[in-house]
């Protein structure tokens, strides 16, 4: 079975990957690229992931040009508190169209309920609006000792800990638990003012 999968450079995305295809799924890794540095990463991950089953060549997104405008946008109206919450929507949303062209199943993501601002469980209900495939998420009931555990097994864990630039949009204080209600209400502003965003469109 195929499926797409959200890779950052760092700890989590990188053991969910293997996980999947411990399972015998044939996984296509999406990463949303934020420096050299980090898309470098992406790829030495995806030699080390690609011992261990059927790993597809990495899909890499530019994530100045298709995230960075809905960004502006939230801070423009006020709601930067919100990035976080759209950054991790909108990769989903992009993971989904890609699947989609792909005839992929299904949606990987690192996501281990409550570890940071995007993955506490309110916050993860609005996300998976995002997609109409289903989002597995295998590390969810794993805590951090757990992860580095497998990642340093699995060869990864030196990779993601070596030092790249910090996420040049994480605001000050992130929306830790996101109102859906809230939140459609800011998609349809952004969905308004942002039409020729790729992310917005059917």
């Amino acid at each position: 079975m195929n499926a797409v999968s959200l890779l950052s450079s760092g700890i989590d995305s990188p053991v969910a990957i293997y996980l999947m295809l411990r399972k015998g799924m044939e996984v296509t890794p999406v990463h949303f690229r934020q420096s050299s540095r980090k898309e470098s990463k992406v790829f030495e991950l995806c030699e080390v992931l690609g011992k261990y089953g059927k790993l597809n060549e990495p899909v890499i997104v530019d994530a100045y040009e298709e995230q960075a405008p809905v960004f502006s946008k939230l801070a423009e109206i006020g709601k930067a508190t919100w990035t976080c919450l759209f950054c991790k929507w909108t990769m989903v949303r992009k993971a989904c169209k890609i699947g989609h062209g792909i005839g992929a199943k299904a949606i990987i993501t690192g996501d281990s309920l409550g570890q940071v601002a995007s993955q506490t469980l309110d916050n993860l209900v609005i996300i998976s609006t995002a997609s109409d495939l289903p989002i597995l998420r295998p590390l969810i009931g794993m805590d951090k000792e757990e992860i580095v555990g497998i990642a340093r097994e699995i060869g990864t864990f030196e990779i993601s800990i070596e030092r790249e630039e910090p996420c040049p949009f994480v605001p000050r204080y992130p929306v830790v638990r996101g109102s859906l209600g809230e939140f459609l209400c800011i998609l349809e502003e952004l969905q308004n003012t942002l039409r020729d965003n790729v992310l917005f469109c059917p």
